[in-house]
């Protein structure tokens, strides 16, 4: 049992890391700038900022701008609630009995999830192949990171739920 509480809480504590790098990082779409005859260089989008030779602040058209912003606050959401799930995780570990632990975690966790799913699905839904100024565009890492976040925290929410019972 105890190791298999240290490997939530090591995954617990990777999901936290990767969602600060995902949400902070500029990286979630990449792209080739070309002009007719001259190859610029990488440019990539993420949440807050364009980055091309410079890094500029994300500009979007008047329709997409609630669109980014509902999915700048879920991110900034899902890692509220991940650390929150964190610190509960220890609190709970050691002050409540056997039973009663860990249901708050993984209803925390399980928050996370949604919150995970709602800014990515957005972010996918609304940004996904569109990077101004390039020919062709991917997804880059963060994009990634945060879907692999969206998959880590809902086994960790469900893991939390099945060991309260023991």
């Amino acid at each position: 049992m105890l190791v298999l509480l240290a490997g939530i809480f090591v995954v617990h504590i990777a999901t936290v890391i990767m969602l600060f790098v995902s949400t902070i990082a500029n990286v979630w779409m990449v792209g080739s700038s070309w002009n007719s005859s001259y190859h610029y260089g990488q440019a990539s989008s993420g949440l807050w900022l364009f980055c091309n030779t410079t890094c500029e602040e994300l500009s979007v058209s008047g329709g997409d701008e609630a669109s980014l912003k509902a999915v700048q606050a879920f991110m900034i959401l899902s890692i509220i609630f991940s650390v929150i799930g964190l610190v509960m995780f220890i609190v709970q570990l050691f002050t409540l009995e056997k039973g009663k632990r860990f249901y708050m975690t993984g209803a925390i966790m399980l928050v996370c999830w949604l919150c995970i799913l709602v800014g990515v699905s957005i972010y996918t839904a609304r940004f996904t192949g569109r990077l101004p100024g390039t020919t062709s565009s991917h997804h880059g890492y963060c994009f990634i990171l945060a879907w692999i976040c969206f998959c880590f925290s809902f086994v960790i929410g469900i893991l939390y739920l099945v060991l309260r019972k023991k």
